[in-house]
């Protein structure tokens, strides 16, 4: 019987890893990019859509859920799973990115972090044990523990006292969570900035704490490209192969091919659905501005190889007018192409990887993107 938080590798191109993730909802197939639904929904789909194009997971946002409608109310319907009718694995985070995003209405000790509401200004406290107490209640598959997401340009010494603190919180949230507890698994959280020895620090010490799995953190907080690569590739490959890798918050599919490249396993990022409410649409020749005045009259498909609702039914020139006319149905297309194409790659990664062609498939989308 399998259990939660077991993880397979079947097999591998240079760093690139093509493994299973057993959760208490089902089989995760890496490597993967999970779709970001804060409030409890992905944006302008549907469960149903999203089934359709076989997101095998989605994530949920643990301080907007908390916030509105309350945790507590969405454990009185069965957790988030029965609430929002999703019946396959979801991943919430902790809350931590947002102790990093809202620095101007928020307070961090050593308890915890003490925030003011974005809704209506109330006070509010999240101690690490808080943070997994409204996990619990949203019944999550995979809950991240509560750290600290220190910016691109915090000193050494800074960056020091926090990746100490977001370790002794990580303890504590393990602690407060016992692993196999209600087939709930947990991740800890990499930190440490841009200093390489300080990002080895903090996974040595999360090493003894002994979670499921491990994610990356504090990366795409406003560094350059080939600063983040550099942690990226630092980082990946001396984190443990037994367990599962996750990139946290990062990015563009180019960034997730390389992403792959180092080692890691699993990717979110609101870049797919928010791009695709800005009328910018990704497919396999490259970004495409929808709003442009060439479109108008491009009876040609968004992109003739993906095979997606919007690719197989409607052309360039209906998604601009749409986009133009600021139709509710644009933001919908959009999104449900952007998404499609981002599973579909990982879909076409995990396959080059069993066939040792990874190298190829990446050389490929490079050049594609090559002007981005």
């Amino acid at each position: 019987m399998s259990i939660p938080g077991q993880f397979t590798v079947h097999t591998t191109d240079g760093q690139a890893r093509r493994a299973t993730l057993t959760t208490a909802h089902g089989e995760i197939q890496t490597p993967i990019f999970m779709p970001v639904g804060t409030q409890g929904t992905v944006k302008s789909l549907s469960p149903l859509d999203l089934e359709e194009m076989d997101a095998q997971i989605i994530l949920g946002n643990t301080y907007h859920l908390y916030l509105r409608p309350g945790d507590e109310l969405v454990a009185r319907r069965g957790g988030l799973h029965a609430f929002a009718n999703w019946k396959r694995p979801i991943l919430t985070d902790s809350g931590g990115f947002q102790v990093f995003s809202l620095q101007s209405i928020r307070k961090l000790s050593e308890e915890g972090v003490e925030f003011r509401s974005y809704i209506d200004g109330s006070k509010h406290f999240f101690s690490p044990e808080k943070a997994i107490d409204i996990q619990k209640n949203l019944g999550s598959d995979i809950m991240m523990v509560l750290d600290e997401c220190v910016g691109f340009g915090a000193d050494r010494q800074y960056t020091e006292k926090s990746l100490e603190m977001t370790t002794r919180w990580a303890q504590r949230c393990r602690d407060h969570h016992p692993r196999g507890t209600n087939g709930q698994i947990m991740f800890g959280i990499v930190q440490g900035g841009f200093f390489k020895d300080l990002r080895e620090r903090s996974l040595e010490q999360l090493r003894s704490i002994d979670f499921e799995g491990l994610a990356i953190g504090g990366l795409s907080v406003g560094e350059s490209t080939e600063e983040m690569y550099d942690i990226l590739h630092h980082i990946t490959p001396i984190m443990p192969a037994d367990k599962p890798r996750y990139l946290m918050g990062v990015g563009t599919p180019l960034d997730l091919l390389e992403g792959v490249s180092a080692g890691v396993d699993m990717f979110d990022c609101v870049l797919p659905s928010r791009n695709a409410r800005n009328g910018t649409l990704y497919t396999s020749k490259g970004k495409v501005n929808i709003k442009r005045a060439e479109f108008a009259e491009d009876d040609t498909p968004l992109d003739p190889e993906c095979g997606c609702y919007t690719c197989r039914n409607f052309t360039k020139a209906y998604l601009r007018h749409l986009y133009m006319a600021k139709e509710l149905l644009s933001y919908r297309l959009n999104t449900y192409h952007n998404l499609h194409f981002y599973l579909d790659l990982m879909q076409q990664v995990r396959a080059a990887i069993e066939n040792g062609t990874f190298t190829d498939l990446k050389q490929r989308y490079q050049a594609a993107y090559a002007t981005e």
